[in-house]
């Protein structure tokens, strides 16, 4: 089959991935897939996240048979329009629970104990800790949005920070309560409760902006919020408001909406561009420049150990595909 795959590796990742899919057709392309750099003859893509396979990337793979997305989400592919083509779709269902759930750990801490800004300060020659003061987790209410694999496994480890943890999730399961220790509330209730609110969601139509200017009003003052899930749970222009208004103390995203705007700076110039697109632009850069958010380039998955595992269950998506029993194919409504 004629592989061709649009991630940044390692040579020794190249390697690795090569390995698993020998006796394939595999080209390997550093860029993200766009309609210009596509190749016609791909009869299997995989991809990444940074990666937007659109109608018009489509129209110019007619022998597209697989996506093989090299993550959990998938909404930056087309799904209808696969599904008109018949084309299937493939993810990586777990990975990385306690990759992603680690990095969220490690931006609750940075924000509670401002590590970023003890840093920095020492960093520029300031030896001191006045303005410096945080806060202990211990005795707080965690909120978690989601309940998949990484928010249980972030709720285990929250555990031995003796707080009061409570979730929302759309398909509840009431078993884990026990079994995880954690109450599940209505997401109005968590908004008014938690301390803390890390997010664990895909992101679909209704999850879209699940904190936007509405729900940022109802939460406690001065709420952290955590995001290593998908920018787009978060309204950017609200949060922005948020903490301009105190309403947020901070926030730590490792993901942000529009964040291919950062990636490339030039579309905010692009004549044919969205004016939205380029106000979401600006409104990012302010983000990333206030003093109390940490925002890090999607890097929450990013160990050696997850993306071999990545790397390993996709491969095995594709063999199983080309074997006539596809597996963990992405079922589109």
């Amino acid at each position: 089959m004629n592989i061709t795959c649009h991630l940044t590796l390692t040579p020794e990742l190249k390697k690795f991935l090569r390995t698993k899919l020998k006796g394939h057709n595999v080209t390997i392309n550093a860029d993200p897939l766009t309609k210009e750099n596509v190749n016609p003859a791909t009869e299997i893509l995989g991809v990444f996240v940074d990666s937007q396979v659109t109608k018009a990337c489509l129209n110019n793979m007619p022998k597209l048979k697989l996506i093989v997305t090299f993550s959990t989400g998938y909404d930056h592919i087309d799904n209808k329009e696969a599904k008109k083509r018949g084309i299937t779709i493939c993810n990586v269902p777990t990975y990385g629970e306690n990759t992603v759930a680690e990095y969220a750990v490690g931006l609750m801490l940075s924000l509670t104990r401002k590590l970023y800004l003890s840093t920095k300060r020492v960093k520029e020659g300031v030896f001191n800790y006045q303005g410096l003061r945080g806060m202990d987790i211990k005795g707080k209410t965690i909120g978690v949005v989601g309940t998949g694999h990484i928010g249980l496994r972030f709720i285990e480890m929250l555990h031995g920070f003796h707080v009061n943890i409570i979730a929302f999730d759309k398909f509840p399961n009431k078993n884990l309560q026990g079994q995880y220790n954690f109450q599940y509330v209505p997401l109005t209730t968590l908004f008014k409760t938690a301390d803390i609110i890390s997010l664990h969601l895909p992101l679909f139509p209704d999850t879209k902006h699940i904190i936007n200017k509405a729900a940022i009003k109802k939460m406690k003052q001065g709420v952290i919020i955590i995001n290593t899930a998908r920018g787009g749970l978060i309204d950017a222009e609200a949060l922005l408001w948020g903490l301009q208004k105190n309403n947020i103390g901070a926030a730590g995203l490792d993901v942000i909406e529009g964040e291919d705007l950062l990636e490339d700076p030039l579309k905010i110039l692009c004549k044919e561009c969205n004016p939205e697109m380029s106000r979401l632009g600006l409104i990012n850069n302010t983000l990333i420049d206030h003093e109390r958010t940490i925002i890090t380039p999607h890097n929450a998955f990013n160990t050696i150990e997850a993306v071999k595992r990545i790397i390993t269950t996709s491969c095995e998506n594709i063999k199983a595909f080309t074997d006539a029993t596809p597996q963990n194919t992405v079922t589109i409504k």
